[in-house]
Formats: C-alpha cells, sequence, structure tokens
C-alpha cells in the first residue's frame, strides 16, 4: 500500500514539474499576421524575418498583395495589422471598426524603369513622363524624348506601358505626381490606387512592383514604375527625371531625403479619433536636389489588440524605426528623420492592450 502511495506521490511531482517546464519553456508563439502594401515588400521582409529571429516567442508573417487589399484586409478584420503605400482616406478610417493607428515607418521613391536596348542612360522631361503614362506620346523617338537625350540613340517603335493590376499605393503616390503636375492626365486619368488608364493595346497590365519589374524586363521598349528598390535589387535601369526646379535627378538617398525634407504632418487628429494624423504627402516635392516622386508608406494598426499581440506589435515598431532604419539606404529605402521617429514613437503609444 506504501509502495502505491509513494508511486503516484512520484507521478504526480513528476506531471508537475512537467507541467512547469511547459508553462515557462514552451510559452505560445505570437503570431502577427499582416498583409498590404508591395512598396516595402522587401525591406518588410528583412524586418519581419529579423525580429522574428532576435524574438523566439513571436512570428511576424506578412503578405505582399498591394495596399487596397491589405485595406480590405484590415477592415474585415482578417489580418493583425497592414501596410498601404495610400495610408487610409477618410471613407476608410471610418470603417474600420477596430480604429487605426497610421504610422509611416519607412519611405521609398517611385522611378521608372524602362527596356531599351542599348540605352544606358535616359532622360524624361516633366512634360514628357505625364504624356506618356495618359498615351499622349507613343513612340520612344518622339521628339520631345530626343530633344532631352542628344547623342542617344532611341528607336522608331511604340512605347509599351506598363501599370499596376492592382489595387496600389505605388499608383495612388505616382498618379498623385502625375495629377500635381500635369492637367490633363488630372482630368482623363486622375489619382487613384485603380485608376482608369487609357484603353489602348499599347497599355499593360501587371500586379504589384515584382509583377511590373518582370514584365518590363521581359519587353523591349517598355516602361514602368515601381519602387527605387525593386529597381535596385534586380538592377534595373531607371530614367532620370526632371524636378520642379528643372534639374534632371536620378533617385537615391540623398535625392529621396530632399523629397522628403518638405513633409510636413497635419496639426489635427485621424477622423473620429485622438490619434493624431500621420498622413503626410509630397506629390512635387520643391528642392533643386529632391527627387520628384517619393512618398512614407504606413502600416496600419488597431487602437485595441489583445495584451500579447499589443506587447509584441510596440516591439516591432520599436524595431522598425531604430535597427530596422540601419538598413534602409542599403535596401533602396529613405531612413526616417529623426523627428519623424520621435513622432512615430510617440503616436503608437495609442495602441492599447485590451
Amino acid at each position: 500500500m506504501r509502495s502505491k502511495t509513494l508511486q503516484q506521490t512520484l507521478v504526480a511531482g513528476l506531471c508537475l514539474v512537467l507541467g512547469t517546464l511547459s508553462t515557462a519553456g514552451f510559452a505560445e508563439e505570437v503570431r502577427l499576421q499582416g498583409s498590404g502594401a508591395s512598396f516595402p515588400f522587401p525591406i518588410y521582409s528583412k524586418w519581419f524575418r529579423d525580429f522574428s529571429e532576435k524574438h523566439d516567442d513571436i512570428r511576424v508573417d506578412y503578405q505582399a498583395k498591394g495596399s487596397g487589399a491589405g485595406i480590405r484586409d484590415y477592415i474585415n478584420e482578417v489580418v493583425d495589422f497592414a501596410g498601404s503605400d495610400a495610408a487610409m482616406n477618410d471613407e476608410e478610417i471610418k470603417d474600420a471598426k477596430r480604429g487605426v493607428v497610421l504610422l509611416p515607418v519607412t519611405a521609398g521613391e517611385v522611378v521608372l524603369t524602362y527596356n531599351l536596348d542599348g540605352v544606358k542612360s535616359l532622360k524624361l522631361p516633366r512634360d514628357v513622363y505625364p504624356d506618356i503614362f495618359s498615351g499622349k506620346i507613343s513612340k520612344w523617338n518622339d521628339p520631345r524624348i530626343a530633344k532631352a537625350n542628344p547623342g542617344v540613340k532611341l528607336p522608331d517603335s511604340d512605347i509599351t506601358v506598363v501599370v499596376r493590376s492592382d489595387s496600389s499605393g505605388t499608383t495612388y503616390v505616382f498618379t498623385g505626381h502625375l495629377s500635381e503636375i500635369n492637367d490633363t492626365f488630372k482630368q482623363e486619368v486622375g489619382q487613384g490606387k485603380a485608376p482608369q488608364w487609357p484603353k489602348s493595346n499599347r497599355f499593360v497590365k501587371s500586379p504589384k512592383n515584382d509583377g511590373i519589374t518582370a514584365t518590363v524586363k521581359q519587353t523591349p521598349g517598355s516602361i514602368g514604375y515601381i519602387e527605387y528598390g525593386y529597381a535596385k535589387l534586380t538592377k534595373m535601369p531607371v530614367a532620370m527625371l526632371e524636378n520642379k526646379s528643372g534639374n534632371f535627378v536620378s533617385p537615391g538617398p540623398e535625392s529621396g531625403s530632399a523629397a522628403l525634407a518638405s513633409a510636413e504632418f497635419p496639426a489635427g487628429n485621424l477622423p473620429g479619433s485622438e490619434v493624431p494624423d500621420l498622413r503626410a504627402w509630397v506629390f512635387d516635392p520643391a528642392g533643386a536636389k529632391a527627387w520628384p516622386i517619393a512618398s512614407f508608406t504606413w502600416l496600419l494598426i488597431p487602437q485595441e489588440m489583445p495584451k500579447e499581440k499589443a506587447e509584441a506589435m510596440h516591439k516591432l515598431v520599436e524595431y522598425s524605426i531604430t535597427e530596422g532604419q540601419k538598413i534602409a539606404d542599403s535596401m533602396g529605402y529613405i531612413p526616417l528623420p529623426e523627428n519623424v521617429v520621435e513622432t512615430v514613437r510617440d503616436v503608437a503609444k495609442h495602441v492599447k492592450a485590451k
């Protein structure tokens, strides 16, 4: 009888020890699931992978499917957070039952990549590239293109224009710039995540930044708009663009930082919220060295999250605006100015545990 009692005691003790070890050493993994913008996908992939490796109890997954799809996923509450290059408009914010905290965590430049055999350098004036994307200029040897590129042998061939097929924040930024500098483009195409491009067989649609990159690479005589980081990683050629000051500039950290220097956050809060509004746009930046098409890109985060997820999200945001910024330049993104980092850190406090 004593033997049986001792055996039961030992078994009970062993179960208690194993239970304690299980609780202490094998805590349940917190998973943050996100979707949205493809514009920041290369740097997000690196950030989220490195962050997850540094935090064994947190896993961050992100699916690049376009800003519009990310916003829909966020509003429909099928993801914990989303990414958008277009932030969110007032109506979308009102549709978000969880509320939203919009945090600009990185920034980038939209560039024009092209496929012209033998053309290593291409300049496009600010009255030319809007007409290419509104269908007004259809030939590569158009006199206005030729005038800006003396000595460059331009082919007598059609221009194939590659645009996004998905609802895209990159498109929103790009068309916002074109609408700002060209009234005809504004009236005929306009700004949007999925605008009405000209109905022409010269216009080809492809999904996401990597889709446009691949299509341009495979299509002689084509031009498309992508994020600078994609062009840098894939070694795609990019055109020099004429900026507001009349200078032809190349994309890069210097011209990108010069573009963001004029960005100002609104003084008020998001609609129906006490969260400060961090939606800032620079659709046609001034400055002699400024790249003409640059933008922040935002994380969309609920105002209230389960405690474990809220704590993990705060850690992720802090990592993104500190350690994450150190690799921005090397990946083709614009490091956030220190004042923006401090602003993002402060506004992130509006993400609360419930």
